[in-house]
């Protein structure tokens, strides 16, 4: 932690506040929202470059290098990853400062936002089974499962949406439309990749991750019907990743001073990794990243970061370095599972095209 670090802070959450303040004017919406989902009319719909498809399907998932997701993956598919902050007053800025991150590094801005307001994350007392229809309804339209990335009880809540999706607390999930804010009379999509009817209830996600998640969260009356499920991650994600923060008086159980209480497992065939983040790291903080892309020094670290149990940051940096041992493990892990989804859309795609 560099000795300016508090300064920063500071610096950090006046220029939240100021931004918070400011009306949001960013509209988008795809073309396809608007359009009748028939079968495989997402996969016919998509128009690529061969030459640009050749360069998606050559790519590592394991090693994207920044100059692959400028030249290449920039130009493709995206999954669209949906943000949930946590649940203290203006904390929401944090996240929206960890979106401005992601787009800062390369990935599309339109992906990120939600298209009816604009905004960059959900609140975590959103029901969450309409979160899990929400991302039902995306999944139909945009032919690629959705990343799921949480913070304190948006880390909580996106456990819980994990097990909307697994059928742990309805056996009917409704689809839930964003852009009318309402539930649609349909508790099953046509899946874009193979073109049959599928149920909320069942889809998975490509990634998801919790970071400073328990602790006083849970003393929250939505969080609750959580007691027994918080740590165990089901089928209805393939890569999950759970962040905890050494001595997390805030978010994590026991304080974090027992490492097993803080960490996640599979109750399946998901692939979880559990990370300890330094004690110096502020759990209200952690997602405040923005900064980070502005330099390129510390954009060519993240782009070149391995994940590890226990990272440490062993460079140093002239600007301000806060935060990136979680930024740059969520990154790895964003580009990781988007070229991964690109290639396999890009693959179903081609076997529809040569299909009699």
């Amino acid at each position: 932690m560099r000795r300016g670090s508090w300064r920063l802070r500071c610096l950090v959450l006046i220029g939240l506040f100021v931004g918070g303040c400011a009306s949001v004017t960013y509209r988008y919406r795809e073309a396809t929202y608007d359009q009748r989902i028939e079968k495989h009319s997402v996969l016919r719909g998509l128009r690529f470059d061969p030459a640009l498809e050749e360069q998606i399907l050559a790519l590592d998932p394991e090693r994207i290098a920044g100059k692959d997701v400028r030249e290449v993956l920039a130009r493709g598919p995206a999954p669209r990853i949906v943000n949930l902050h946590g649940g203290v007053p203006l904390v929401y800025l944090a996240m929206a400062s960890f979106a401005e991150f992601l787009i800062g590094m390369g990935y599309p801005e339109g992906k990120v936002r939600n298209p009816r307001d604009g905004t960059y994350s959900y609140s975590p007392y959103k029901n969450s089974a309409e979160i899990a229809g929400i991302i039902a309804w995306y999944y139909e339209r945009e032919g690629m499962p959705l990343m799921l990335i949480g913070h304190s009880m948006g880390g909580i809540q996106t456990v819980k949406v994990l097990h909307e999706l697994a059928g742990d607390f309805a056996e009917r999930v409704a689809v839930w439309n964003p852009l009318t804010e309402e539930a649609e009379e349909r508790d099953s999509i046509i899946d874009p990749v193979t073109g049959s009817e599928h149920p909320v209830v069942g889809l998975k996600l490509g990634y998801a991750t919790a970071v400073g998640s328990g602790g006083l969260g849970r003393l929250f009356p939505n969080t609750w019907n959580m007691v027994g499920k918080l740590r165990t991650i089901p089928d209805t994600v393939e890569h999950f990743t759970g962040f905890f923060i050494g001595l997390d008086f805030l978010g994590g159980d026991f304080f974090s001073l027992v490492a097993d209480a803080n960490t996640y497992r599979p109750n399946g065939s998901a692939q979880v990794r559990n990370v300890r983040l330094p004690p110096g790291y502020n759990h209200v903080l952690v997602p405040t990243t923005a900064h980070l892309a502005e330099d390129q020094a510390i954009r060519d670290w993240i782009n070149a970061y391995v994940p590890t149990d226990e990272p440490e940051l062993t460079a140093s940096f002239e600007a301000p370095s806060d935060n990136i041992l979680w930024a740059a493990d969520v990154w790895h892990s964003v580009k990781k599972q988007w070229c991964l989804e690109a290639q396999r859309l890009i693959r179903a795609k081609r076997s529809l095209e040569k299909a009699p």
